[in-house]
Order: structure tokens, then sequence, then C-alpha cells
């Protein structure tokens, strides 16, 4: 079964590829066990020096990687360089502070001498998401890798050439053949290879619902479990603000990679006695934003990564208005190719409504009035999301 990439911008299909066969996964998790072995005994010294070469090839190589990030799920360019200089200071900092990290920590007790030692696990599989494809990869593989694991990625089938880039960059700067690997494989296929033994712990970034299942499927064969998951972000705008600063912080706040991103503000918790005036500006703020092609210069916000992605975000609006929200800015799905939602506010959002209880994972904002501060902590913290 062949995987897909398909350009947000237009629709059209960029490439496709083979999805990893059984016996091409049992080879890669065989030679990652082998690999890991050898890579667990080099010294620290050894296993951070690739990092400073991936850190060099990550700058040199940033608008490529920029585009690749623009064809596959939208973002801007300007974005995508500044997501690939965020991967090599990543691998900067590990490289520099992976010895201290490390290092056995002596621990008072009754025994002759008793310390805490940090040992590599051995594989460890990595479910990534499309949102950040370079970034939410090297934030788990360079401390990873320095610690002397391996990596297994199963990463967004959209986003399958940003996958392979990894890949291959990580080779070049110096990683053993087979230490890391990406697998290209469909989301219902990765149960399997989460009970394979030879996977001694898995990490994902994703939705509420991707967590809760990984966590199952985790915690019935006894591995360990790093998991990142959702938010509802509150931004909370009192009395005495600035209020043409936060109105411009929060229209970037909100739209910061499309408005993909689960540490992005979402419901904007305002005062009653600046509500209109900040409303005014906060509007004024997001409609400037210049949505358009992702490799044109100047724009700010691209398409949506997929055309599912959008269908649900325009339920969401439509759900949430038929419910007693009011719809100031956007919230119309443009004619035309590609995947594309404009910025969009939303005002007399409550709870009920999905604006208010789900995440929203797009260009909307969500604008709630409120009497005074302890109102404003109050429905900042009505939501089940940690973020």
């Amino acid at each position: 079964m062949a995987i897909a990439s398909i350009n947000p911008t237009t629709g059209e299909v960029l490439e496709t590829f083979p999805e990893t066969s059984g016996a091409e996964l049992e080879r890669i998790l065989g030679r990652a066990v082998a690999a890991f072995r050898d890579w667990s005994r080099c010294p620290v010294d050894a296993r951070t020096g690739p990092l400073g070469e991936a850190a060099r090839l990550l700058r040199e190589r940033k608008h490529r990687y920029a585009r690749t990030m623009a064809l596959e799920m939208g973002k801007p360019l300007a974005q995508g360089e500044a997501e690939a200089e965020k991967c090599a200071w990543a691998c900067d900092y590990y490289a520099e502070h992976a010895e201290q990290f490390l290092s056995p920590v002596a621990r008072p007790t009754d025994a002759t001498r008793s310390y805490v030692r940090f040992d590599a696990l051995g594989p460890v599989l990595a479910i990534m998401p499309w949102n950040f494809p370079f970034w939410q990869v090297f934030r788990f593989a360079a401390p990873a890798l320095a610690a002397g694991n391996a990596g297994l990625l199963k990463h967004a089938p959209n986003v399958s050439r940003c996958a392979l880039e990894i890949e291959q960059l990580l080779r070049e700067a110096g990683f053993p053949d087979g230490l890391f690997r990406a697998v290209l494989l469909p989301n219902e296929a990765v149960a399997p290879v989460i009970a394979d033994p030879r996977i001694c712990a898995v990490t994902l970034t994703g939705s509420d619902r991707a967590g809760s299942q990984v966590a199952q499927q985790a915690g019935r064969h006894l591995k360990k479990s790093v998991l990142e998951l959702g938010g509802s972000d509150p931004f909370i705008v009192l009395a005495d603000a600035n209020l043409d600063e936060a109105a411009r912080t929060a229209a970037e706040a909100r739209l910061l990679n499309s408005g993909q991103s689960c540490i992005a503000a979402k419901r904007f918790i305002v005062v009653e006695s600046v509500f209109d005036r900040f409303l005014e500006r906060f509007v004024a703020a997001v409609a400037a934003r210049r949505l358009g092609d992702p490799l044109a210069p100047g724009t700010e916000v691209g398409p949506q990564a997929r055309a599912d992605l959008r269908a649900n975000l325009q339920r969401q609006v439509e759900e949430s208005v038929r419910r007693g929200a009011k719809l100031v800015l956007g919230g119309r799905v443009p004619e035309g190719p590609g995947f594309f939602y404009p910025p969009s506010v939303l005002t007399a959002v409550a709870n009920g409504m999905p604006a208010f209880d789900e995440e929203v994972f797009g260009p909307v904002a969500a604008v709630i009035r409120v009497r005074d501060d302890a109102d404003a902590v109050r429905v900042a913290n009505a939501s089940p999301y940690g973020l």
C-alpha cells in the first residue's frame, strides 16, 4: 500500500512512498538492536560528536528543509527556516551538556557507596506529528541518541519526505548505520511495533486520543512511554494590560504555524472592563496577517495541513456558532484549490461549545468575556487539557 504526500497548497499529490514491509521492518529492528549494542558502549563524547555535525547540516540546509516542510504540510518558509535553526540549537545543546546530564549522581545512604547511573534503554519508537515535522523529531532524537539509544521514527504519513530527509541527515552527520531509521507505516500498523520486544520505550506527540491508545499499548507490555498531548491554551488579558501589545502578541500566539500548534494560545480570556477595546485591536491584528502560498515571500499563514483537518475546523466553528458563539472575522472556507482557512475570531464562546471544549487546531481564536481576575482564572482552568 502506498503512502501519499499531498501538497496542501494545491491539493495535488507530491509523491508516493511504499509502505515499509514486514520483512523490511524486521531487518530495521534487527539492525537497530545491533547498532544500539555498539553505540551504547561508546563514551559520551563520541556519541555527541555527530550532533555537532547535524547542527551544522541543519543550518547549512535550512532553506531546503523549510521548502520540504512548506510543500508537505504548508508551513511558511520563514517559519520552516526558524524550525531548522531550532533543531540545530537542540543538537548543539545536547552536544554540550550530555556528559553533565549523564554523569552518575551520588546519593547518601547507609551503604558504602550509592549513586544513580543513567543507562541507555535500547531502541525507542518515536511516533511524531506533522505540525513541526523537524522539531518534534529532533527534540526526541538529540537527547535519545546522545544517551546511547537507537531511534525508530514513525512519522505522520503526510510528512514522509521530511522523515526520510531527517534519517539521511543523521546518517550523513556520522551516526552509525541502523541507529536511527524512519519507517513508513499507516497509524493502524503501530501497535505491533510497540509490542515488539526489541522496542524498549515509546514516545508520542499527538492528540489526547492517540496518546491514550499508545499509553494503553505501552502499558500492556510494561514499556516506558513519554506523551505530549493537546492543549486549549488560555491567554488572559487583565485590566492593566497594554492592549496594543497584548493584541499584537495574541495574534502571533494564535496564528503561529497557521494555528496548528499544541502550545498556541487558543482561548483569549479578557476581563469585561477592557474587552471591547482589546477585541477591536485583536481583530485588526488577526485580519492583517497574510494568508497565502507558504513558498511566497511574506506569507504569514499557510494552508491547513490536510483536507480532513480543515473540515474538522469548519465543523468546530459552525457548531460553536449554532450554540451561540458570534463570528466576527473569517469562518468560511475560501474557494479555490488547497486547504486554506482564513484567520478567524469567535466571541461569546462558552463551555459546551467545540471552540471552548475541544482543541481547535487551526487559525481560529475564541475570545471570552469574564467579570474579573478570579473569573479569568476559573475559566482558564475549566479545561481537561494539560496545556
